[in-house]
């Protein structure tokens, strides 16, 4: 389980640290090899998208690579302090997301040279904004566009192999929109419950509604008790099936979680699961894949399919 939403930065020991790996050698970052962009990226998500659009003529630093780390929480170590100093280019998701980022690049890399997600979303209007913005895929769209420009400012030769291989990324993402689009013409407007609302925007773009109370959310992501009026009504929209599915974030689980999950199964709801973070050894399109894969069984299931 993700603990509480917080963000702490230990950097006094990090900066000695990182002194002494200057002086040494010992586990310092590599510098990116010769005829390459420099990257450094806050999770594993947008490193991996950052392959996927630079392929061999990026070098990219992944400060957060563990599947079962929580972001919220992060400490960095030296390793990330001098990966951030020698990019050329930063990833940030941003929205409160990843502030250790933000305090790693402080003095070390230019705000202009960093990439904020959710600014780029368009998404973020200040009110109640769902930071999860990498389950948004028309923004995984931009932010493929937007590194195929960074990456030909910095490595201009390159400039064709950045644009086809962002165009390669974006048409297997638009290959995922056409089978969420076919669910929003079958189930639009039906209901969905989640116990965190980190899938939301690939739910939404699936025609599905959230009916899940935000007091029940916002206790899971807070690491809080789900106060009892607000587990009842929650438990309430599976047990008289007013949703059609339970997206399930497998990395929050509690007690109360399993037990919505349980009511579910009960009631013949679809529990469809979903992870906050890149799974080990898997691509960012083959996640994604997988999602819309499972999604589109919970909803067939629960139409009886």
């Amino acid at each position: 389980m993700f603990q509480p939403r917080r963000s702490v930065l230990l950097l006094g020991a990090t900066l000695f640290a990182s002194v002494a790996l200057t002086a040494c050698g010992g586990g310092e970052t590599a510098p990116a090899a010769a005829g390459t962009v420099s990257v450094v990226a806050s999770t594993n998500v947008y490193a991996d998208i950052a392959k996927a659009v630079g392929g061999s003529y990026v070098d990219v630093h992944s400060i957060i690579s563990d599947p079962a780390a929580d972001p919220h929480g992060y400490e960095a170590n030296a390793q990330d302090k001098l990966a951030v100093s020698k990019a050329q280019v930063g990833l940030e998701n941003g929205g409160g997301y990843d502030d250790f980022f933000t305090q790693l690049a402080k003095g070390q890399l230019d705000a202009d040279k960093i990439v904020n997600v959710s600014e780029l979303s368009g998404l973020d209007t200040g009110t109640d904004f769902n930071e999860h913005v990498w389950y948004s895929l028309p923004t995984m769209e931009k932010l493929a566009d937007e590194l195929a420009t960074r990456f030909s400012a910095a490595l201009p030769a390159q400039s064709a192999a950045f644009d086809s291989q962002a165009a390669a990324f974006k048409e297997k993402l638009t290959g995922l929109e056409a089978r969420l689009a076919t669910l929003k013409a079958s189930r639009g407007g039906e209901g969905a419950a989640v116990t965190e609302p980190v899938p939301l925007y690939l739910l939404s773009e699936a025609g599905l509604v959230n009916k899940t109370p935000e007091k029940f959310t916002s206790a899971v992501e807070n690491g809080a008790d789900v106060p009892a009026a607000t587990m009842v009504e929650t438990q309430a929209l599976v047990t008289a099936k007013q949703v059609a599915l339970l997206a399930y974030n497998t990395q929050t689980e509690s007690a109360q979680t399993q037990e919505l999950k349980a009511a579910a199964e009960a009631a013949g709801v679809a529990v469809v699961d979903f992870s906050e973070t890149l799974p080990a050894n898997t691509s960012y399109l083959d996640w994604m894949l997988g999602n819309v894969d499972d999604l589109e069984q919970g909803l067939n299931s629960a139409a009886g399919k």
